[in-house]
């Protein structure tokens, strides 16, 4: 009975035995992590299993400081930024109110803008047909607007052995050089010519001329209204029947050129044109004189 005792507890022990019963040494370097050893070591200085929280009162105050600071630091941001909040919001309905005003001032201006071009467009068609040859009538005389007609055509170049280098000086009223080259008196000459023979309107290389315009010399080139001109010169002019012929017996004109000619071998060729079309010229700025008792001149 005592052998059938025995080996019922054996094999009852070994039913329930652990299953991790082999491994033993890894076991118990899971559940005891720290060396015995070192345990001993650290339980006889007093500092295994004791608290790393500090002790005296200098270390508790350190710690207390501590956590303080940054506590401090969070609540005095929170206040700023609760402080500025109403500061922004005020800054941002103030230029809300400004895009608003800017918005209505342009608003404001276009219906402007809209009524006065409403109002000449009427004006435009109240003035009728009379109205629009007065105007094309100012615009040719003034040289604001473009205009085609028959009319006479010059075209002026130096002559063919000219000196064309820098050293040659311009004509004068006191007597010519002797110098084969257009200068900007003899362009001058012709225009005045061209006016006093009934010329309703002058360009010269494409540039209209005008009652404000001004041909002069820089060195050798010949400028109007400050831009210089390219030989050969074209000077084209609208005019009837007798803008050709009197032109043609004008001392400064036909008599004039063909004397440059002869003297100076200056080339010109002057032909009667059936249609000559004119640019418009560039607008400048205008002064307009009143009586001397409103003030003098206004621009």
């Amino acid at each position: 009975m005592s052998d059938t005792g025995e080996d019922d507890g054996a094999e009852r022990a070994a039913r329930y035995a652990r299953p991790d019963a082999s491994m033993s040494l890894l076991t118990s370097v899971m559940e005891h992590s720290l060396d015995e050893g070192y345990a001993e070591a650290a339980r006889s200085r007093g500092r295994y299993g004791t608290s790393r929280m500090p002790t005296s009162l200098r270390g508790r105050l350190a710690l207390a400081a501590g956590l303080m600071l940054p506590a401090l630091v969070l609540t005095i941001g929170a206040v700023q930024v609760r402080a500025s909040a109403p500061v922004a919001a005020q800054e941002r309905q103030e230029l809300v109110q400004r895009v608003g005003t800017a918005r209505a001032n342009a608003d404001a201006v276009q219906r402007e803008v809209d009524s006065l071009r409403s109002q000449i467009k009427q004006l435009g068609q109240q003035s009728g047909s009379a109205g629009s040859a007065q105007l094309e009538q100012l615009q040719l005389v003034t040289g604001l607007g473009a205009a085609r007609g028959p009319g006479l055509k010059i075209v002026l170049d130096d002559a063919a052995a000219a000196d064309t280098g820098g050293g040659t000086d311009p004509r004068t009223a006191s007597g010519f050089g002797n110098a084969g080259r257009v200068r900007d008196r003899d362009v001058q000459l012709v225009v005045d010519a061209l006016w006093r023979s009934g010329a309703e309107g002058v360009a010269i290389n494409g540039q209209r001329l005008t009652s404000l315009s001004a041909i002069r010399a820089a060195g050798d080139a010949i400028l109007v209204d400050n831009r210089p001109l390219v030989l050969p010169y074209t000077v084209l002019a609208i005019g009837g029947g007798p803008l050709v012929s009197g032109f043609q017996q004008d001392v400064d004109g036909g008599v004039y050129l063909n004397q440059l000619k002869i003297d100076y071998g200056i080339q010109y060729r002057m032909t009667a044109e059936d249609r000559v079309d004119l640019p418009a010229a560039a607008r400048g700025s205008l002064l307009y004189a009143v009586p001397a008792g409103r003030g003098g001149a206004t621009p």
